[in-house]
């Protein structure tokens, strides 16, 4: 409360992080009672919900101080932001996105509305590490201090992460010693943990019922319903979050605990939750459970994994293996309140082995990652951001901002703000300078320059700018809007295709598509018996060198968790059988037959896949999994693999142009379609691929096979 450094408070969901930055710095801002107009506080979250629930539990606490409190995102009416903006004081709890338009519109006012702000509070830190949001916040951070002419103050409250020293960065680059950091000593509480493995049934074998449907990617039926069914039993009767990874997952599950509950003439409790549905649905969903006066269990996607006060959960369950551990370990803080242990239910879905399995399936991998990552969070590890992506994506959205905020500006004092003081350090002056030419290319026409040397937007730029959707660094896909009898339900994909008579389960319901108005996107909808999810992204995630090694321990071990059901036990036996079978304890390539290979390349998502690309530069066919490649020579020539691998071990790490020949790796962000190809590869390089990996990985294929 009577210093200036800057802090960093890490504690798990519900250990009070918000209360200790809040409280002393509302007493703080008491005291003070500075004078002139300006918000004293900001706080920056990355989700609306979060907000609109902080306000909430502030509400009191600011009027009992005499602090008013503004939320500012795009949900808040412009009334409210138009009387906020005209007497700033008090909190301003407010979005990227919202800081964002507010430094593009009204640029000019930026001094007034910030000039006197005792601190800045960035809520949900872990979340933005090194994510495009992330370098986002950081460059917004880095523009108010040169807005308003001072350094000011930055809190920054976290889950626990494996490396607060990453954390310590982000939050002051350029003096992250001086960073303070409160870490909760807490062992949290006990953890209950129960995993069910499920084996997939052939289609032959299962008989028809009305919850069987197919599964395309397996080609069989009954796994999501048997899940469904020890769901509804286990967990019918409390407040519970069913993590279902893809928004696809989360409409299977919740319309099969559903109708679970119709047919046994039961009130419903099983409700959706995930970022295309109505924020009145979520809304709803969100209050009911906080208020626990009804058994509520929401399946969601990670859009209850953050911080929104939902009040105490009995069970989390996982279905499928999470993104990361940090995500596992987040969304277990859910559970375990008030003295309760902290309950886990994982299933885990594998295929059943015959003549015809795959290697890789019968590892049991799935199965095999899920253990190896409850390990780890019993190890209190997490994953650590990697610091030294481009995010050259990013600062194209920054030049673009900056420019407008300031309505043109010199090339020299745009680097300064972005690069020499901003979040863009490893972007030096000739790099930026490329990244200007091609923004002011006619085919791009994204900037221009004036004879005396200012920067200004040029035609393409404007229109991009101009546009709601510039606020959001990520990219925001078209979608339709699906209503019922003029209620909005939510949002699907405009690139699902739909018709008239076309059913679909949406809000955990079946709905018959009644007419499609393309114009206005728009999708009208009526109750129906049948019914298929659309099909929406999925939960993917990189996986940590960390696991894949973990994964490795867990197949060479005898043991059995204790926290595995029989079904879960028998899968992994049948996993380390194979394992010993294909002789993977001494050897790293397995011969198929037919020009066709296993390796185990034992490493994460981006070291496995920057040598699959190295292999296809070559003329094999490569598909990737968790630490391991399925290798196919298209050349049709035997005998190949090791030449090519002792090239790959003899010369020189591989040029990042060779190995991203794939435009769909390069292209992966918002703005990359503005940059040539050598800066698609620049940027891929940093973050996506270790070009200098490769050499030394193909060294020790060779050396264990």
């Amino acid at each position: 409360m009577n210093g200036g450094d800057d802090v960093v408070i890490a504690a798990a969901t519900a250990g009070g992080k918000t209360e200790a930055a809040l409280l002393p710095l509302f007493s703080r801002i008491h005291r003070k009672q500075s004078e002139g107009p300006g918000f004293d506080l900001l706080y920056v979250s990355p989700l609306r919900a979060l907000i609109n629930d902080q306000l909430h539990r502030l509400h009191d606490l600011c009027a009992a101080v005499g602090l008013p409190a503004h939320p500012w995102h795009g949900d808040v009416s412009a009334a409210i932001k138009t009387k906020a903006r005209k007497n700033p004081r008090g909190i301003l709890l407010i979005t990227p996105e919202s800081l964002e338009a507010t430094f593009v519109l009204r640029g000019l006012e930026i001094p007034r509305l910030f000039g006197k702000l005792d601190c800045i509070v960035i809520d949900e830190l872990h979340a933005l590490l090194d994510s495009e949001r992330g370098v986002h916040v950081r460059s917004l951070l880095c523009r108010l201090e040169a807005a308003t002419g001072r350094r000011i103050r930055r809190i920054g409250l976290s889950a626990t992460l494996g490396d607060m020293e990453l954390t310590r960065q982000y939050v002051r680059p350029e003096a992250p010693d001086t960073v303070a950091v409160l870490e909760s000593g807490s062992e949290g509480a006990e953890l209950r943990v129960l995993l069910r493995g499920y084996r997939a049934i052939r289609r032959s074998a299962q008989r028809e019922t009305d919850d069987s449907e197919p599964d395309d990617q397996t080609g069989v039926l009954g796994i999501d319903s048997a899940i469904a069914a020890n769901l509804f039993g286990k967990l019918r009767g409390a407040t519970n979050l069913i993590f279902a990874g893809s928004r696809q997952g989360v409409e299977t599950f919740a319309d099969l605990l559903r109708r679970s509950s119709e047919r046994q003439r039961l009130p419903n409790e099983f409700f959706p939750h995930h970022a295309n549905l109505s924020r009145e649905h979520r809304s709803f969903v969100e209050a009911r459970l906080k208020a626990g006066r009804a058994p509520t269990t929401a399946v969601c996607t990670s859009t209850l994994e953050l911080g929104i006060d939902i009040g105490d959960v009995a069970c989390v369950a996982q279905i499928g293996a999470a993104p990361s551990v940090a995500s596992l370990r987040q969304r277990l803080g859910r559970s375990g309140r008030r003295g309760q242990p902290a309950v886990l239910r994982l299933y885990e879905m594998e295929r059943g082995i015959d003549a015809d399995t795959h290697p890789v399936d019968a590892l049991r991998l799935r199965l095999v990652r899920s253990i190896a990552m409850v390990e780890l969070l019993l190890d209190r590890w997490c994953e650590c951001p990697r610091p030294d992506a481009l995010h050259l994506s990013t600062l194209v959205h920054q030049v673009l901002s900056v420019i407008a905020e300031h309505g043109g500006i010199r090339a020299a004092r745009l680097f300064a703000l972005l690069c020499e003081r901003g979040p863009f350090r490893s972007v030096d002056k000739s790099l930026f300078g490329r990244l200007l030419r091609c923004l002011g290319a006619a085919e791009a026409a994204l900037i221009e320059q004036s004879p005396d040397g200012t920067l200004l937007l040029g035609r393409e730029g404007e229109r991009i700018v101009e546009h709601y959707s510039f606020y959001a660094v990520f990219q925001t896909p078209d979608e339709y809007r699906v209503t019922f009898n003029g209620r909005p339900l939510g949002t699907i994909p405009i690139a699902v295709p739909l018709a008239p008579e076309m059913t679909i389960v949406f809000s955990g319901q079946r709905w018959r598509v009644v007419a499609v108005h393309d114009r206005e996107k728009v999708v009208l909808v009526a109750r129906s018996a049948g019914g298929r999810p659309p099909p929406f992204a999925g939960e993917a995630g990189v996986i940590d060198d960390r696991i894949v090694n973990r994964m490795r321990a867990v197949l060479e071990r005898n043991d059995t968790p204790r926290y595995l059901d029989a079904e879960a036990a028998e899968l992994l036996g049948e996993g380390r059988a194979t394992y010993r079978q294909l002789g993977l304890a001494g050897r790293r390539i397995v011969d198929l037959g037919e020009r066709h290979y296993l390796i185990a390349t034992w490493d994460g998502t981006v070291r496995t896949t920057t040598l699959a690309f190295a292999l296809r530069s070559h003329g094999f066919d490569v598909a990737v999994h968790d630490g391991f490649l399925d290798v196919e020579d298209r050349r049709m020539e035997h005998g190949r693999l090791l030449p090519v691998l002792r090239s790959l071990a003899s010369g020189p790490p591989p040029d990042g142009a060779d190995l991203a020949t794939d435009a769909g790796v390069l292209e992966t962000e918002k703005f990359h379609r503005y940059l040539s190809r050598d800066l698609l590869v620049l940027d891929a390089v940093t973050s996506k691929l270790t070009p200098g990996a490769v050499p030394d990985m193909a060294k020790l294929l060779l050396e264990e096979s």
